[in-house]
């Protein structure tokens, strides 16, 4: 597997990324409306929750993302016993 990529962060970590992996993530990144190295980012937050929390689904660990966020951006009420 030859390893031709390179991303720098802002940190300064350079890493070596495989030519496939970057031209999949090109292709993603334009549906998703993200940059390649968010789309690579996105994909290894949802791979380390996946691995702490294999029972879980990829939906149900979306579900839980799309759920906080809507906690920190305040799009949330108050949940009442009985009413939707």
């Amino acid at each position: 597997m030859q390893i031709i990529y390179k991303w720098v962060k802002t940190m300064g970590i350079s890493i070596n990324l495989d030519k496939n992996l970057v031209n999949a993530a090109r292709s993603y990144s334009a549906v998703q409306d993200r940059s390649i190295p968010k789309q690579i980012e996105h994909w290894a937050k949802i791979g380390r929750i996946v691995e702490e929390n294999p029972d879980l689904t990829y939906n149900f660990v979306m579900e839980i993302l799309f759920g906080l966020e809507d906690v920190k951006s305040g799009n949330v009420k108050e949940y009442k016993k009985g009413l939707l």
